[in-house]
């Protein structure tokens, strides 16, 4: 198998200049790079993934830290990341932190900058000064799917706008003509979920109604937590007409539950969502939802990372430049089978 120096002296160049033109790094003129095309095509040459990382201290992927990989979000993420990263190129390890700290921390210490030329980061409960010295020891850090736009977190991220998820979700059901509606939020009061709970409140306050705590219930983002949230949530407020959940899997839960209490959806109870993950279109009746752009994020964020790695292909000081944060386009209201109007009390 032809070696990397092989491949410069066919071409006439250093090893350095073949380097840089198969990662898309530095400055190296078009005769030259379309030199050392030619020359890698003649020769056959694939790199070699294990000698480059060994010889530049770094490899070819990126690490994409995810709070729980059960959550068919995070795989569908994972697949547009990893569809993104590969034009460039690089691989994509999947590091699943399983909501726990502690084992997202030790994956950045043993991963960033060594397996991994750099670090996206979807909610994996990680501490920011944690992702502050990961950048310090020379690996870029990319938050993903931001949730609050309007207070950038002093990190490079990708950012949606779920406060305006919410407020599409709770003003769809205003329209519907429901009154009472309860909402299932996924997270604690100032957790990832905060701002979507906010974006529903705001719908409601801008419709003329009331959102009292006995209508909130905090349950764990999943389908288990909203099937249990839901049912305690309609043993005490019967005449809710509809729900708000934070997430589609607790949405999911709502509707298995409205099912076990003879309640049908959407005649007598309506259910909303956020997110559009694959599991809301199969749903019977199928999930009304806020899609995000989770495909647009993933792109945004795999070009922000390979962006910054290009500035500084060491990243040496490119930690202490202003953070950037990258919008997405607005979230989309998609009116399924599950949300109806009001019926009459």
């Amino acid at each position: 198998m032809p070696t990397l120096s092989e491949v410069a002296r066919h071409a006439g160049v250093t090893a350095a200049t073949v380097s840089n033109v198969l990662r898309g790094r530095g400055r190296v003129g078009e005769e030259t790079r379309l030199r050392v095309l030619d020359a890698v095509k003649a020769l056959g040459y694939r790199p070699h993934l294990a000698a480059r990382a060994l010889a530049e201290g770094r490899a070819p992927t990126i690490a994409l830290m995810v709070s729980s990989i059960a959550n068919p979000f995070y795989p569908e993420f994972a697949l547009a990341v990893e569809r993104a990263a590969r034009e460039s190129g690089h691989f994509v390890i999947v590091c699943n932190t399983n909501e726990d700290p502690a084992t997202g921390r030790a994956y950045l210490e043993q991963i960033a900058g060594t397996l991994s030329e750099g670090v996206l980061v979807t909610n994996a409960n990680l501490d920011f000064a944690d992702l502050h010295k990961t950048e310090a020891r020379g690996a870029p850090v990319v938050l993903c799917m931001w949730e609050r736009p309007q207070e950038p977190p002093g990190l490079h991220c990708v950012a949606v706008d779920f406060r305006l998820a919410g407020e599409l979700a709770g003003t769809h059901l205003v329209e519907l003509g429901h009154r009472r509606i309860g909402a299932i939020v996924g997270s604690k009061v100032s957790g990832i979920h905060a701002a979507r709970y906010q974006g529903f409140l705001d719908a409601m306050t801008q419709a003329g109604l009331d959102a009292p705590e006995s209508h909130l219930r905090r349950a764990p983002d999943t389908v288990q937590g909203g099937y249990a949230a839901t049912r305690a949530l309609l043993e005490a407020e019967p005449g809710i007409t509809a729900i708000f959940a934070s997430n589609d899997l607790p949405a999911l839960g709502a509707l298995h539950a409205a099912a076990d209490l003879g309640r049908q959806v959407p005649r007598d109870l309506s259910v909303v969502g956020i997110t559009d993950i694959q599991p809301a279109r199969e749903a019977r009746p199928a999930l009304t939802t806020v899609a995000v752009p989770t495909a647009e994020a993933a792109e945004l964020a795999v070009g922000l990372l390979r962006e910054l790695l290009a500035a500084s292909p060491d990243y040496v000081g490119a930690a202490e430049s202003a953070p950037r944060v990258c919008t997405t386009s607005a979230p989309k209201l998609i009116v399924r089978s599950s949300t109806g109007p009001a019926r009459a009390q």
